[in-house]
């Protein structure tokens, strides 16, 4: 419905209630007054026909069937008062005849359908995936008796006025006076439980709520002018009658497509007509028992009693909606029980979860000495790759059974991560280290998951506030926990580290080169380990090797740093402060020598990594043909084509490219075949085997097929003058490794060295 269009049939329904209001106050007399209202009656009624007949042919199934059968109830009515009016009884007073009788019976038999179907169409036309609540049986039989009860005093109390045809079908037979009010009865009824059972926020409830006012209207306005009649009061005629004009005017606006009322979102819909309306008629019989005491004319064993029922059916009504109410209250209450259980708590182990920890530390923090144990458990991940997911999860449930075996009663044991616990241990505690270890021995005892046996093995990060200083928030000590914990995982696994105050964020790699910020971040440094010719021994090249110390003097090895760039998105930074540094130190010397540096795979293609490679060499005046790009095995090449290509352009810059740790990892023999590099490097492993016969073996066939291909052979990892002798005699004349000099300054690589 347009915005323009609603206001214009707000203003003609206004135009009609005022109207309706002025005749009321009967300035021309009584009897033109009730021409004039039976006129608008009509007017109004033809005009609701319009309106439904315009409507019905845009809507489909169900929506259509009830306008439809409301249209037919409406004309039906509307035939049987304007058969009523030409008779002659303009002054609603008189007898129908049979046709008249018949009509209304009939209007009434539809507009009760109609409401039905009304609601058939409802449900059918119903929200997907929002089921409407089922009514209560018990509830709804009170209701159904309430309103059929003190409908049927009302009824009762105007039946001398029915019976002398002031009501409808404006007939004085007995049997149709009867059958009539027990047809309203029916259709008050049916409106009412209909009404409230109806859902809020469902299609067609807007229509249902304004058809079922309708037809309350009516039969209610008709009622009360029979009641009137009867207890002598006809001055308020006219007024009562504008029910009359009413009613068509909310049968038309039922009959519109109107939209159902947005539901918002995480709000529990209100039934107002569940609420209010089983008290609305024992409202009305209380202002009838008034009404009928201020008139003089009393009440009857039959009303009294019938109002004495109705008043304990509206305390049981009462009563069981306070139990509904508190049964409501108890589900919300336990459901935000079972939420704050949820927010506070891991749903896998049922453990506190960080949220909570951090609770408990601030308690702490104020209230006294504590510890605070990091738990990590060591390459977890190996046993989620060969087990499954299940299975980790399973272990981490019984390593926190076992753990929380560890504490007392007053410990907080929490997961704060995937496989990461946290000991919070209240009171004065003489030696942390002693409970980690305790700890760290009860896990060494091995787990049994889907009927295999693990062991399990855990870095922890102790924080003890009270040796220096409480920290100022709980995310500070979780910082220094977690800052602890990494610490001994640098050092080797199975760990137990103090926090001490020279551990700072920058003991982490990423952080450290990070807060640099393009400059060289303290602690970096280069070293170069020479490469030679064999048998002389004479450098040729040096390999440019990263190193890195922690603020608090701890020489982390490079595989960890490096991982941890790579991990954290910032190996092309690192590759970078690597290229630039190794290409400044090497120009800087008087060394003619080339050098080596190496790049992750994952730079292959990349446009703005070849950029850099190309300034650097321009600002510190290096030339190409001196510098050796080695590519590590970091991660795999995906794209080999592309790599091929990014390869080529390298070399077209005057740039060779080498391929690292051949052998091992993911490089393979497809590498050598795809790829245009100009030097293979063999991977360490390669000289480790404990039968030299078979190591000559493989490293002739390996040697021979790179010779075959053009390629420059260097062999790494040569540590005794075996190895280097079984490389020359396999035809290698290029090696590296502890035998030639250990990675150190460029200061101190000379040009002659010691042949072996």
């Amino acid at each position: 419905m347009s915005l323009m269009s609603r206001r214009l049939r707000c203003g003609l329904s206004a135009a009609v209630v005022a109207t309706a209001a002025f005749n009321a106050l009967g300035l021309w007399g009584v009897a033109t007054a009730l021409r004039v209202q039976f006129a608008l009656e009509t007017i109004v009624s033809v005009a609701a026909l319009v309106v439904g007949l315009a409507v019905v042919p845009r809507v489909t199934g169900l929506s259509r069937w009830w306008r439809t059968t409301l249209l037919v109830a409406v004309a039906i009515f509307l035939g049987a008062e304007l058969l009523w009016q030409l008779t002659g009884h303009a002054d609603r007073h008189g007898t129908a005849s049979w046709l008249t009788v018949a009509g209304y019976f009939v209007g009434a038999f539809f507009f009760c359908t109609a409401m039905v179907l009304l609601i058939r169409a409802g449900r059918d036309r119903d929200l997907p995936g929002r089921a409407p609540a089922r009514p209560r049986i018990f509830t709804t039989l009170l209701d159904g008796l309430i309103s059929a009860l003190s409908f049927a005093q009302f009824i009762y109390l105007a039946r001398p006025g029915a019976a002398d045809s002031s009501a409808l079908p404006r007939s004085t037979n007995t049997a149709v006076i009867f059958g009539i009010a027990i047809v309203e009865l029916v259709v008050v009824m049916v409106a009412v439980l209909l009404a409230m059972w109806y859902p809020p926020y469902r299609l067609g409830r807007a229509n249902y709520m304004l058809l079922a006012a309708a037809v309350i209207t009516l039969v209610s306005s008709d009622r009360l002018l029979a009641y009137l009649r009867s207890v002598e009061v006809t001055n308020l005629d006219l007024w009562i009658g504008t029910g009359f004009v009413f009613a068509p005017l909310l049968i038309a606006w039922s009959l519109l497509e109107l939209p159902p009322r947005p539901r918002p979102e995480n709000e529990l819909p209100t039934n107002w007509a569940q609420l209010t309306l089983p008290y609305v008629g024992f409202m009305g019989s209380t202002a009838l028992l008034a009404f009928q005491v201020l008139v003089g004319r009393g009440i009857d064993m039959f009303f009294a009693s019938t109002y004495l029922a109705l008043a304990v059916l509206v305390a049981t009504r009462y009563l069981v909606a306070m139990r509904i109410q508190r049964v409501l209250t108890a589900q919300l209450v336990d459901a935000k029980r079972r939420l704050a259980h949820q927010a506070h708590h891991d749903a896998l182990t049922n453990l506190p979860n960080r949220l909570l920890l951090a609770e408990r530390l601030d308690d702490a923090i104020r209230d006294g000495p504590f510890v605070l144990i990091f738990v990590d458990i060591d390459d977890f991940k190996e046993v989620n790759d060969r087990f499954g997911h299940a299975a980790g999860d399973e272990l981490l449930c019984a390593i926190s059974a076992r753990l929380r075996s560890c504490l007392g009663r007053d410990d907080t044991l929490a997961r704060i991560g995937g496989d990461e616990f946290a000991i919070l241990i209240a009171g004065e505690v003489g030696a942390p280290e002693i409970v980690a270890d305790q700890l760290r021995v009860a896990l060494r005892s091995p787990f049994s998951v889907h009927g295999t046996s693990i062991r399990v093995r855990a870095s922890m990060g102790l924080v003890s506030p009270g040796h220096h200083g409480l920290p100022p928030t709980s995310d500070d000590l979780l910082r220094q926990a977690d800052i602890s914990m990494y610490t001994g995982k640098r050092m080797g696994k199975d760990t137990a580290v103090v926090y001490r105050p020279a551990f700072s964020v920058s003991e982490d790699f990423p952080t450290a080169l990070r807060q640099a910020k393009g400059e060289v971040p303290q602690g970096f440094r280069l070293k170069y380990q020479p490469i030679v010719t064999l048998p002389h021994g004479s450098p040729v090249a040096v390999e440019a090797l990263a190193r890195w110390t922690t603020p608090s003097g701890m020489q982390i090895p490079p595989q960890t740093f490096v991982s941890l760039a790579e991990a954290n998105g910032m190996g092309a930074q690192l590759d970078s402060l690597v290229l630039d540094q190794a290409c400044a130190q090497i120009a800087a010397v008087d060394l003619d020598l080339d050098v080596h540096v190496n790049i992750g795979a994952a730079r292959l293609g990349s446009a703005e990594f070849e950029g850099i490679i190309s300034r650097t060499l321009a600002r510190h005046g290096l030339a190409p043909a001196r510098l050796v790009l080695e590519i590590t095995e970091t991660v795999p090449i995906v794209d080999l084509a592309e790599g091929a290509a990014a390869i080529r352009r390298l070399n077209d810059l005057g740039i060779r490219v080498a391929l690292d740790d051949f052998g091992a990892g993911y490089n393979s023999l497809t590498y050598l075949h795809e790829l245009p590099v100009q030097i293979v490097k063999l991977d360490r492993g390669l000289a480790l085997g404990v039968d030299p016969a078979r190591n000559l073996t493989l490293y002739r066939s390996v040697i021979g097929l790179c010779e075959a291909l053009s390629l420059t052979v260097i062999a790494e990892g040569i540590e005794t003058a075996d190895q280097a002798e079984t490389i020359f005699l396999a035809g290698c004349s290029l090696a590296q490794g502890h035998l030639f000099g250990r990675a150190k300054e460029l200061s101190d690589i000379g040009v002659p060295l010691t042949a072996w």
